[in-house]
Formats: structure tokens, C-alpha cells, sequence
């Protein structure tokens, strides 16, 4: 089945529940991605521990300030019962907002914001169906403008959550929360992303992509890059809580602050990619180190012109961010909350943390599958693959990211040696490989580390013997970001242009036809009166064909 998004018109009248919001459609092809459920109950937990966290840091706050005048202590027990400010800068229908607004404690207000007049509409009904306007504000307006009108009385989360690309939103996203606060932002444009396209990637984030096995992870840290130089020319830097991929979107939790010192730490926490175009061997070059106080641009390039294992090329993609994708403090204490709060995909939920949480802060992983298909040998389990570094002294984990990924502070060497110990337990049919080819030359090196596959203690993770959800099965219905909502401030050139376009194949066909029964003298019959129309027409008739 094709994945689209929910068809309105199909159930007009009828109701959306998730979580505790009621939705009412009444409006056609509202937009509406059942889908992305897990997206905003991640949300919701996301932003209740935060919000929680905010709570009882202000009433530590007033604690510690009993003795000032009895004016601050009114105004921070007003600031202590409303709570914190919410922004959904690209709201729809509402639902994520209403949902805010129902389920996570300790909000002062939420503003729901639409550029589209219909999208507006359908949130104020839905505001009112729900009984939450004492919280939730619909709001008709550009949200780019919203924000930057934001930037003075400025709000403690803003939700980004865009059809594509959120590159437009940053800038006045990063100005408008406040200091501390929460920015959440979701990119759907996996392919942009992931190295289909890097011109396109450079014009939208800043930063080539690269065709890699660990693309999805490579999309997260462009995304934090991208935030954090946006977030750079105001004085203020990142810190990100929790970053995810997950179907077919990334979405990414981080803190911003202000300090000027802080954001030059980010040479430090930003880097370029060599990927060999052979054997796919990875190498990160830093922008910068940083040195007890001090910043010291580091040696380079990280590799040499051909790569040191296959003799072949590299290609370069970057900068991304090389710094933590998580905060596993606040990770733990998500994972605590979790008992506490009634989500409809709160299995899910519980199976990504648990891998989020024994994931190695280390950039970027190899896939099992692929490094065994370079040299052309049988895959072998991945619990003894993941034995042999282990007993080799180095670490390993799985990305939330890939099934089958590796993630180590293992050389590229180690694993290579690896490879090759298990290639002479199943060898590979050399006889097939060429002369230059990647896996000739890595299988005929010599190995340096001493490598057994007997089984580790520690190779079976604990969210594995739990047998949890970690990964998500691709579902048939509505799978894929559906298609963009037709109610949208220029729909009637969108519908102009959709009808327009109509049976544009099967005219283009009759026209071809037709001209192919033409014989070639009424074609040449045809060049000669077109030559003699021309040389004949006065030049007032002509003016009337000119552009």
C-alpha cells in the first residue's frame, strides 16, 4: 500500500483520538500522519520531565530566596503555578498542543500557530471541543515572524515539527526560547540527508552529506550542527538531550544557552568525514582541539590521499556535529518517568531508550552486513562479531539508528582484523575478486590483534535478553511523511496547478501520434508556409507574438 496521510475527506464529521485530545475533522485533507504517534508521545515525555525539572528548580529558587522582598517572592510564586511557556510554531490541527496541554504538568500557556486561515480555524474548534482555552491560544501567522516578535518575552519550548526541511524556523527558533529552554525539531527530509543529494544538503543545512551505512546517524549530527552555527551567531550554544531516528524522520531534543565562551567550544565539536569510496572505512577530521583553556587548530587532513587499507579514495562530508547525541542523565531519568505517564506506543518508547541508553558516545557505526559484503564473506552472528571486540579490550554497542550496526572506540584496524579472522574460518571465494578490488587487498593484510569469537558476558545486551521493541518493523499503511496539507495559504495555485496537469501524459501521447501520421511532404508543405508566414507578416503583427 502507498503511504499517505490521513484522507479528511473520508471521515468528515468524525473524531482523531490520541493520547487524551479528541481531534474534529471537519476540514478536507487536514493533515494528519498516525504514523508519527511515537513521535509526539516521545514528545510528551520529553517535555514532562522537562517541565517537571523546570518546576522544582524555581521552587528550589524560592527556597533560597525567602529572605528578599515580599515582591519577588509574590512574583516567583506566580512564575512557580503557571509553569512553563510552550510554542508549536507549525501546529495543523492542533492535536500535538492539545495534547501538551492535557497530558504534561506545569504549563503557564501553549501557543498553537498555523500559517494557513483554515488550519487556524480547525484549532480554535478543536481548542474548544477539548476545554482547554484556559492553556491553548490558536494563532493565524507566519511563524517565522511569531518567533522573531518572540524574542524578548520568549518562550521555555518551541516545537518544530515541519513537512521537509525545518532550516527556515532555526534562526528565530534559537532567538525566541529562552535561555535554558527547549527547542524540539523534527526533519522529514531523509533523503537530503542521508547523501542523495549533498549540493541540496549544503543549500539547507550547511554541510555535504555523504552516501553512507550509517547515514541516519550522519542526518542527526548535520541537523546539530546546523542548529548549533545558527545558534552560534547569537552568543548562544547546544546541548542535546536526546537525538533520534526512527522511521522515517529525525528529531532531536536539545537545551540552549547563553554564553560566548561556551559557543567557542564548538570547533572542538565539529568535524569532517573521509569515507573511503572502497572499502567504506571512516575517519573523522575535528575543526578544532581544545586544550585545558585553550583552542589549537589540530594537524590534518586524518587520512591520506588514498586509503591505507585498499588504496582507494576518499570522499569528504561535512562539518557535523562530533560532540554527545544524548545526555544520559537525562536520559535515565526519562526512562524513571515513564511508569508514571499513560502513551499509546510506550513499549516502543521504553525499547529505543534502553538502546539509546547502552550506546556508545562515539561518532557514527559500521553495519555488520555491509562490512562482510565488502570482503565477500558469510555474515556471522552479531553477538560473536560483537565477542571478538570485546574480548580484543575495546567497547561496543549498538546505534538506535541500525539493527545491525557496530559502534566501537575500536580502530578501523581491529576491525579489519576482525573481518579477516572470521574470513579464514568461512573463506571468501578469492578466486572471483579482481586485482584492485577492496577486498583483495584488506583479506591479504596482515592482522596485528589476536582475535577469538568465543562468547562474551558482556556481548548480549540487557534491552536484547528483555526481548524489547528496539526497532521498529516497517508498517503497510501510512508509512512515509504522507503528502503535504493542501490547506495552505496558496492551495487554490495548488489545485490550479494539479488540474493543469491532468491526462498531461496522454495529450503529450496523442500529439506524438499525430505527428508521427504525418508524411514527410506534408511536413515539408508545412516548414514552407510557416517560412512564408514569417517573411510576410507586417511588424505589427509580429509584436503581437513577441514575449
Amino acid at each position: 500500500m502507498e503511504p499517505k496521510s490521513l484522507d479528511v475527506e473520508e471521515s468528515v464529521n468524525k473524531t482523531i483520538i490520541e493520547g487524551k485530545a479528541e481531534i474534529l475533522v471537519s476540514e478536507k485533507k487536514v493533515f494528519y500522519n498516525p504514523v508519527q504517534e511515537f513521535n509526539r508521545d516521545l514528545s510528551v515525555a520529553v517535555l514532562s520531565l522537562f517541565a517537571k525539572e523546570k518546576h522544582d528548580e524555581s521552587l528550589l529558587i524560592k527556597e533560597k530566596s525567602s529572605n528578599n522582598a515580599n515582591k519577588n517572592e509574590k512574583q516567583n510564586e506566580s512564575e512557580n503555578k503557571n509553569g512553563i511557556s510552550v510554542l508549536e510554531a507549525l501546529s495543523a490541527t492542533g492535536l500535538r498542543s492539545i495534547r501538551y496541554a492535557k497530558e504534561v504538568p506545569h504549563i503557564k500557556k501553549i501557543i498553537a500557530n498555523d500559517i494557513s486561515e483554515k488550519a487556524a480555524d480547525s484549532i480554535k474548534k478543536n481548542i474548544t471541543f477539548n476545554k482547554v482555552e484556559h492553556l491553548v491560544t490558536a494563532s493565524h501567522n507566519d511563524a517565522t515572524i511569531l518567533m522573531y516578535q518572540s524574542r524578548r518575552d520568549r518562550f521555555d519550548a518551541i516545537d518544530l515539527d515541519p513537512y521537509g526541511c525545518p532550516s527556515i524556523f532555526l534562526d528565530g527558533a534559537v532567538q525566541s526560547v529562552s535561555n535554558g529552554g527547549l527547542l524540539l525539531v523534527t526533519a522529514t527530509d531523509m533523503a537530503v540527508l542521508a547523501g542523495n543529494s549533498p549540493e541540496t544538503c549544503y543549500v539547507k543545512y550547511g554541510a555535504v552529506s555523504i552516501k553512507s551505512k550509517a547515514c541516519h546517524e550522519l542526518a542527526l549530527r548535520i541537523l546539530l550542527q546546523h542548529i548549533a552555527a545558527h545558534a552560534g551567531r547569537y552568543g548562544r550554544y547546544i546541548e542535546p538531550l536526546l537525538s533520534i531516528s526512527v522511521d522515517f524522520y529525525i528529531r532531536v531534543f536539545v537545551r540552549i544557552r547563553t554564553g560566548q565562551i561556551q559557543c567557542k567550544d564548538n570547533t572542538s565539536k565539529l568535524g569532517m568525514v573521509y569515507q573511503c569510496t572502497g572499502c567504506e572505512s571512516m575517519a573523522i577530521q575535528p575543526l578544532g582541539t581544545k586544550i585545558n583553556r585553550s583552542y589549537k587548530m589540530p594537524a590534518s587532513p586524518a587520512v591520506d590521499q588514498l586509503c591505507k587499507f585498499c588504496k582507494h579514495k576518499h570522499h569528504m562530508g561535512g562539518p557535523i556535529w562530533i560532540g554527545l547525541l544524548h545526555d544520559q542523565s537525562f536520559v535515565s531519568r526519562l526512562v524513571d518517568t515513564l511508569d508514571n505517564i499513560e502513551l499509546g506506543t510506550i513499549k516502543r518508547i521504553k525499547g529505543v531508550l534502553s538502546v539509546v541508553q547502552e550506546e556508545l558516545d562515539i561518532p557514527l557505526y559500521y553495519v555488520l552486513d555491509r562490512l562482510m559484503s565488502i570482503v565477500k564473506c558469510d555474515t556471522p552472528a552479531m553477538v560473536r562479531f560483537r565477542s571478538a571486540l570485546l574480548h580484543a579490550g575495546y567497547n561496543v554497542s549498538l546505534s538506535h539508528a541500525n539493527k545491525l550496526s557496530i559502534k566501537t572506540d575500536a580502530p578501523t584496524e581491529v576491525i579489519w582484523d576482525v573481518v579477516r579472522a572470521w574470513e579464514k574460518m568461512h573463506p571468501a571465494k578469492r578466486d572471483r575478486l579482481t586485482e584492485n578490488s577492496p577486498a583483495l587487498a584488506i583479506l591479504s593484510a596482515k592482522s596485528s590483534t589476536e582475535i577469538t569469537f568465543d562468547g562474551h558476558p558482556l556481548a548480549n545486551p540487557k534491552s536484547r535478553k528483555l526481548h524489547l521493541t528496539r526497532f521498529q518493523v516497517n508498517p503497510a499503511p501510512n508509512w512515509g511523511p504522507g503528502t503535504r496539507s493542501t490547506t495552505m495559504i496558496n492551495s487554490n495555485e495548488a489545485i490550479s496547478k494539479k488540474i493543469k496537469n491532468q491526462n498531461k501524459k496522454r495529450h503529450h501521447k496523442s500529439r506524438s501520434d499525430n505527428n508521427s501520421e504525418k508524411t514527410n511532404e506534408e511536413k515539408n508543405d508545412e516548414s514552407i508556409e510557416s517560412k512564408s508566414s514569417d517573411a510576410d507578416e507586417t511588424p505589427a503583427k509580429q509584436s503581437k507574438i513577441l514575449p
